[in-house]
């Protein structure tokens, strides 16, 4: 079976073909600047033998016109990977929001469409680009099965302790202000993989899952559900994140709002402008922070402090609430690849029993998945590569077959 994946973005498209018979990446890419006359597509193929890459720089009014450049990359005679769009089985999308009423993948019809619109004012930068790559594939391979995978069905399973906000009951009941949660798809393929690691039951199995790249977020998982997570009714909860504050006093917000600035402002200030890029004044890429920290940078080391004391703040807070820690598992960019961030989390884990193995942290990089910890500590951490594509075509594939994908 052949499973089309597609991230849809507001103005980019990414996606990857997989031959769903042992989960090989058939093609992949980035479609670039949707909606310009310079858009660029980087698309590669991968068969047996045999690697194939195109850049092109082509005019992309909108999603439509940028699948079907897509498609047509996928059917093209000289590099393409498919004889025809019919032979295309499944076509998986990644959504963000499903709001309450979802809480799991599901194929894509009236209905379902209506959930993903009726939830685009809680995502407005999210779900109506996710809608228009769902329109727009629906119209390129109408007689193929559709399949939506949402971000927030994983933490469907909070329960309302961890959920609720201590505000107002009316605020909840009608503006439905409540945590839903982001990358639950990355959160449960980590913690399907590392019950498969660990030799558990996924019902048995509990982890403190930290998924770490621009974005950040953790999930307390009890018994293979989530039953907490660090990101909120938005993703600027939780973790100091690339350019997002994480959790701040609300009256932060007040008190510019007294000071002169605008809503708007303070928007663009806490989800752009803040996190590593606010304190250091550096970058958001925690490999220049780490470098301008090495040669002396005092708030770029800041930046890195404070990234690290609040991981290990929460991973204090899960450990607490969880009835016991299989293993914390650090996934992401940085949680795959930055040894040295590692490292500092590590070291003040040691009071719970975490002590790291160095040549383990060393060589556990580049899609590596192992512990990285010594096999006598208490508490396990380790690392295992996220891949919220291959889960999102599992579920579609698993839907198209006609069975339901339970988060």
């Amino acid at each position: 079976m052949r499973i089309f994946v597609v991230n849809c973005g507001s103005s980019s498209i990414k996606y990857q073909l997989f031959d769903m018979t042992d989960e090989s990446v058939l093609a992949a890419g980035l479609l670039e600047r949707v909606g310009t006359g310079e858009a660029v597509l980087h698309h590669t193929t991968g068969v047996p033998g045999e690697t194939k890459t195109i850049d092109a720089q082509v005019p992309v009014p909108d999603h439509a016109a940028g699948l079907k450049i897509i498609i047509d990359a996928l059917v093209d005679p000289a590099a393409g990977v498919l004889d025809s769009v019919d032979q295309i089985d499944g076509v998986g999308h990644r959504v963000v929001h499903g709001g309450q009423k979802i809480t799991g993948s599901g194929r894509i019809d009236d209905s379902l469409i209506t959930v993903i619109r009726e939830n685009a004012a809680l995502a407005p930068l999210h779900n109506p680009p996710n809608l228009s790559g769902i329109e727009a594939a629906i119209l390129a391979i109408p007689n193929t099965p559709q399949v939506a995978v949402f971000d927030t069905a994983f933490l469907a399973t909070l329960p309302p302790r961890a959920y609720r906000y201590a505000v107002p009951h009316d605020w909840y009941t009608e503006y439905h202000v409540r945590k839903y949660g982001f990358h639950g798809t990355s959160h449960r393929y980590v913690t399907l993989r590392a019950a498969e690691l660990l030799g558990k039951p996924t019902e048995e199995v509990n982890l403190i899952t930290v998924h770490l790249g621009n974005g950040c977020s953790m999930t307390a998982v009890a018994g293979g559900a989530a039953v907490d997570h660090s990101m909120g009714m938005t993703p600027l909860e939780g973790l100091a994140m690339g350019t997002r504050s994480g959790d701040i006093d609300p009256a932060i917000i007040l008190h510019m709002l007294w000071r002169g600035m605008s809503g708007q402002q303070i928007d663009h200030a806490l989800n752009k402008k803040s996190g590593l890029l606010g304190v250091s004044g550096v970058s958001n890429d925690m490999r220049d922070l780490l470098a301008a920290a090495a040669d002396g940078n005092e708030r770029a080391e800041l930046a890195v402090d404070i990234f690290v004391y609040r991981i290990v703040k929460y991973i204090g807070a899960y450990y607490a609430i969880l009835p016991g820690v299989d293993a914390v598992v650090l996934t992401g960019g940085i949680g795959e690849n930055a040894v040295t961030v590692r490292r500092r989390i590590c070291r003040p884990l040691a009071a719970l029993g975490a002590v790291l193995d160095e040549q383990r942290n060393a060589d556990t990089i580049g899609g590596a998945s192992g512990p990285i910890t010594t096999d006598e500590s208490s508490l396990s951490v380790w690392v295992i590569p996220t891949n919220e594509e291959l889960m999102i075509a599992r579920d579609t594939q698993t839907i198209v077959a006609g069975q339901s994908a339970k988060s």
